[in-house]
């Protein structure tokens, strides 16, 4: 028996002009707009049951925020602050929330800005709840196309190992891992209002670069739908992206089209937020029509935590580590030895070192199941590698579980075992020892066993 409710609600966050750009570990104040950012919630209801799943257009929401918004959330509504998946979309082209270890920029500006975005998370939770009505739930998998994702760690001809290598280089000789291409969409069908599709996908939303405002591709992607489907609109929510990224390495026929390398060595341009956007939208639109209708009788969100040891430095390496983090805080990167990727792995490095140098020796990691019927949508607060979630999927007794990244909290990369030997931006910055996959797999499915 069918007994679903589903609310909806679009909330605006654009921030004001000239404040500080999180990313990249370089100073960049925003002049302008590409696109709006958004809060969008999807509240779902069932029996007695209500659970929000909210999606925003940010980089990341670390724990002090979350706190704050599940808070004020619970405060302002009815629903409990543990009844919450808050989640990321991860644009690199917004704003600061809270300062971070390399911020160098406005804490006024940024702290008023943090407060507007939990005033309207708490609005678009409200607009959502006063939008619940009967709903019937189907899901289906896509798949990507070609073009749109890539791994973006490589091993190199010398043995080592970069993450985003200088394109055409002929250093490059293979990619670390293999994609998961597949496309995960809910569709929530509504007789007496707009139809709702909820798209998860594993891939960086870091295809713009520059200084102008954007939700990148996935904003892209969502008005494309919204577009194409009259009266319906779309919330998405990324999957396990940790190593995967928009650029080929190889570029041929018209891949540079509407781009340029950036300073990272990858394609960016708001051509390529559009060309991503697109792409995924067709896969969505290929699907949309051919969904499995399911009944769903029953909701519920569960939150646990799981613990994992902390990459401390060794002592001998904190002299250059510290020498690498006063330069770079003097704005002195080109007095470090390195250029491009390589560069900004080694600042990266160098702050995860000198801010771990005290511990803490472990971190709790927050990992949210939500199940609506006889789906999951399985958070976790950080960025997991494509593998992680590709293990997740595999736990028995849903019919699709849908891992999704930078959910009710953000601690940074969760890279594979086989990462840390093989060296690369994303787990020498980690603040996670080596095995960190092996725990959130195992924990995770736990979870989503006592979860069914």
């Amino acid at each position: 028996m069918n007994n679903l409710k589903v609310g909806f609600s679009t909330v605006n966050i654009n921030p004001p002009l000239g404040i500080d750009i999180l990313g990249y570990y370089k100073k960049r104040n925003a002049r302008g707009f590409l696109d709006d950012l958004n809060v969008k919630t999807l509240l779902i209801e069932s029996g007695n049951k209500k659970i929000a799943l909210i999606s925003v257009d940010t980089c990341l929401i670390g724990e002090s925020s979350y706190q704050k918004f599940v808070s004020a959330i619970e405060k302002e509504t009815d629903l409990s602050k543990n009844d919450v998946f808050l989640a990321a979309t991860h644009t690199h082209t917004g704003p600061y929330i809270v300062p971070t270890m390399d911020f160098d920029g406005d804490i006024k500006t940024v702290e008023k800005y943090e407060q507007f975005m939990g005033e309207r998370i708490v609005d678009s939770v409200k607009l959502a709840l006063l939008d619940l009505q009967e709903a019937r739930m189907g899901y289906i998998t896509g798949y990507a196309p070609e073009r749109v994702a890539y791994i973006r760690r490589y091993k190199m001809k010398d043995g080592s190992t970069m993450t985003c290598p200088p394109v055409n280089s002929p250093e490059i000789d293979h990619p670390l891992g293999t994609l998961d291409q597949r496309v995960h969409v809910l569709r929530f069908d509504r007789k007496q209002s707009e139809s709702i599709v909820l798209v998860n996908y594993g891939l960086h939303s870091d295809t713009i670069g520059g200084d102008l405002i954007s939700a990148d591709w996935p904003g892209w992607m969502s008005k494309t739908i919204e577009k194409a489907l009259d009266g319906t609109k779309c919330i998405f929510f990324t999957g396990a992206q940790g190593d995967v990224g928009s650029t080929n390495v190889f570029p041929k026929d018209g891949d540079m089209n509407d781009t340029e390398i950036s300073f990272d060595n990858e394609m960016k341009s708001p051509g390529m937020a559009r060309f991503v956007g697109r792409a995924l939208a067709g896969t969505v639109l290929q699907v949309y029509d051919k969904v499995k209708y399911v009944d769903v009788d029953d909701i519920d969100i569960m939150i646990e935590m799981a613990k994992v040891p902390s990459n401390m430095p060794k002592k001998e390496d904190l002299p250059l580590a510290k020498k690498y983090k006063e330069l770079h805080e003097a704005g002195k990167d080109d007095e470090i030895p390195y250029e491009a990727m390589e560069l900004t792995t080694v600042v990266a490095e160098a702050l995860r070192m000198c801010n771990l140098e005290n511990g803490p020796e472990s971190f709790d990691v927050r990992m949210t199941g939500v199940k609506i019927g006889p789906v999951t949508l399985l958070g976790i607060a950080g960025e997991p590698f494509t593998d992680i979630g590709v293990e997740l999927k595999k736990a028995e007794g849903w019919e699709l579980i849908m891992p999704c990244a930078l959910t009710n909290g953000s601690l940074g990369y969760f890279p594979t075992t086989s990462a840390y030997n093989e060296g690369g931006y994303e787990a020498r910055s980690s603040s996670f020892k080596a095995g960190v996959a092996e725990v959130l797999v195992e924990s995770g499915k736990q979870l989503l066993g006592r979860l069914k």
